[in-house]
């Protein structure tokens, strides 16, 4: 999966759970929020005051690592 700043954070959590632990861990909790089925990264980062662009990055990271 590739990771961009319009990803849907629920579409990036069905596709591997393991990064719910990586959104709660940097304090996006946004993974019990009904919210995260339709804000994308950008948004969520957003409302949380967090860069957009490193959690682009350290995602796509993590995908490109599962390969």
């Amino acid at each position: 999966m590739i990771i961009n700043k319009d990803t849907l954070v629920m579409d990036i959590v069905n596709e591997d759970q393991s990064t719910a632990e990586f959104f709660m861990s940097i304090g996006m909790h946004c993974i019990g929020c009904a919210a995260s089925a339709y804000e994308t990264v950008d948004q969520a980062c957003a409302v949380h005051g967090i860069d957009t662009d490193k959690v682009v990055n350290a995602l796509n990271d993590y995908f490109a690592s599962k390969k």
